[in-house]
């Protein structure tokens, strides 16, 4: 239960109502952030058209790559609704999502690409309070993934440490998006 109620759409003035629609659609349930956000509708339509942005403007970086760096910060951060909605999403794009009881063990683990570990080192990096990021992993970063990719990992890991540490402060937890009955998207194949 989160710290703060979540606005039902009875209570959701019509533009939020229509964002709960979308959301419901897309999702197969309104997202409990969503539904928190709601208590002021101008940040959630704001946080909302900042997602799409940012999810139509990343093109460099491999799908697995920034799927996981996503799903590691939350992990490091420990934020039980990201875990959840993360492993949907790459159940959803057709990633191995077993392999993900092992992301603990990343460094060593063969179930890991070199680029997956470089990229889930650097959200480790990035996670760490103070950040942890060192020349030389940009530097490798660079080398693998480009410019434009190190910047979108960049910024989806940061992005990742909001969502996380935004959610676990207002204690807003798994939804059951991974059991299959939040969420109706449809899967990749």
């Amino acid at each position: 239960m989160p710290r703060i109620p979540a606005v039902s759409p009875k209570d959701a003035g019509l533009l939020t109502k229509l964002v709960f629609r979308y959301a419901a659609r897309r999702f197969g349930a309104v997202p409990e952030p969503f539904a928190v956000a709601a208590h002021q509708p101008a940040l959630m339509r704001a946080g909302g058209i900042h997602e799409m942005l940012v999810e139509k403007a990343v093109k460099h970086l491999p799908v697995n790559v920034r799927e996981l760096a996503q799903y590691r910060t939350a992990v490091r951060l420990g934020c039980s609704w990201c875990i959840d909605f993360g492993t949907m999403l790459q159940k959803h794009h057709g990633l191995d999502i077993d392999r993900l009881k092992n992301i603990d063990d990343y460094a060593t683990s063969p179930l890991y690409t070199h680029q997956e570990r470089l990229a889930l080192a650097y959200a480790d990096a990035m996670s760490d309070t103070p950040v942890s990021v060192t020349d030389e992993q940009v530097a490798e970063l660079e080398r693998e993934f480009g410019r434009a990719g190190l910047w979108e990992l960049t910024y989806l890991i940061g992005l990742e440490n909001q969502r996380a540490r935004s959610y676990s402060a207002l204690g807003i937890t798994d939804q059951g998006f991974t059991s299959g009955d939040a969420c109706r998207i449809p899967q990749a194949g």
